[in-house]
């Protein structure tokens, strides 16, 4: 007798299973060494049942609810739902989530990474494959919760408001999207512990390149008290209040992150170029000469702010 396709789906689920048994779990180091609780679940997350092919808008939406951002996967779905692949894009939901004025920030692959996210309060969408090699079933979900006594992790997933896998199930099906992961913060939110600074520097910049500025501004100030010796995230901080006019703002900030690092010529620039704006041509000429100086990567701005400021200082003095 045929097989049907609900049976047939049936039988390639078992037979997942099967075949992921004889395979090791990825270690979780946090278990070992007690810094993740035996079990965590952040019950109030919301849950968006998705419709079909739809639960990259439903995982995106849940995160984005759970951070304080008011939207439905409905009002997602024309940027973040693609027909023609009846699917998302791992691309797409992080550009659905930054459109949306949240911080997407990349997660580390590792079990201990997503767990830890999870003990401090944050949903996290991976990226599933809960098919095979030769039938690929790509689907988002969001984990919210763990039990490391049972081996069990708790997602939102599809039209389950609570599924529960089994750890080792669960990272395998994660593993064949090169354990994709992905954290939605509202700006301005403090980083949590486990995020990593380059991926972090990295969600505010593309907010910045978006022209969100005040939301950019608010992600590179709360970055900027997490690492205060970050030098990207100082002149971002800078940069966003010189783009939005706030000259005495961009100037304290420059000022902090020259006098952390007097040898970075893009520090040094910026400054340069906001005093030269302030009027302030002597000491603006000052610090562009020390950025040319340096003979950094960024010479030839350097040379050109120089250039700049000399000139304008000889128009405003005819």
């Amino acid at each position: 007798m045929p097989i049907r396709t609900s049976r047939l789906a049936s039988v390639l689920a078992t037979l997942l299973l099967t075949l992921l048994a004889g395979c090791a779990v990825q270690p979780i180091h946090g278990d070992r060494d007690g810094s993740l609780p035996r079990r965590a679940e952040l019950e109030a997350t919301p849950f968006f049942p998705q419709e079909i092919d739809h639960c990259g808008p439903a995982a995106l939406a849940t995160t984005l609810v759970a951070a304080g951002i008011d939207t439905t996967p409905e009002a997602l779905a024309p940027s973040v739902f693609l027909p023609a692949r009846k699917g998302s894009l791992p691309l797409d939901v992080i550009g659905g989530a930054r459109r949306a004025g949240a911080l997407a920030v990349r997660v580390a692959p590792t079990l201990d990474a997503l767990l830890g996210l999870v003990r401090d309060g944050h949903p996290v969408v991976v990226l599933q494959n809960l098919g095979l090699s030769w039938y690929e079933r790509w689907h988002y979900a969001v984990v919210v919760g763990h039990d490391l006594d049972r081996r069990e992790i708790v997602l939102r997933s599809g039209r389950t408001r609570r599924e529960v896998l089994s750890i080792f199930t669960f990272d395998h099906t994660w593993a064949r999207s090169g354990r994709w992961a992905l954290l939605v913060l509202a700006p301005g939110t403090a980083p949590p512990p486990g995020v990593e600074v380059g991926p972090y520097t990295d969600a505010a910049l593309a907010l910045e390149r978006l022209g969100n500025l005040p939301a950019a501004q608010a992600a590179y100030r709360a970055g900027h008290d997490r690492w205060p010796d970050d030098i990207p995230l100082a002149i971002g901080l800078g940069n966003t209040a010189y783009a939005q006019g706030d000259l005495d703002a961009a100037e304290a900030s420059l000022r902090a992150a020259a006098k952390a690092h007097p040898a970075s010529d893009v520090v040094l620039n910026n400054l340069a170029h906001v005093l030269m704006e302030r009027g302030r041509f002597d000491e603006a000429e000052a610090l562009a000469q020390r950025a040319v100086d340096l003979a950094g990567p960024k010479l030839d701005i350097a040379r050109a702010t120089l250039a700049d400021i000399r000139a304008k200082r000889d128009s405003t003095s005819r």
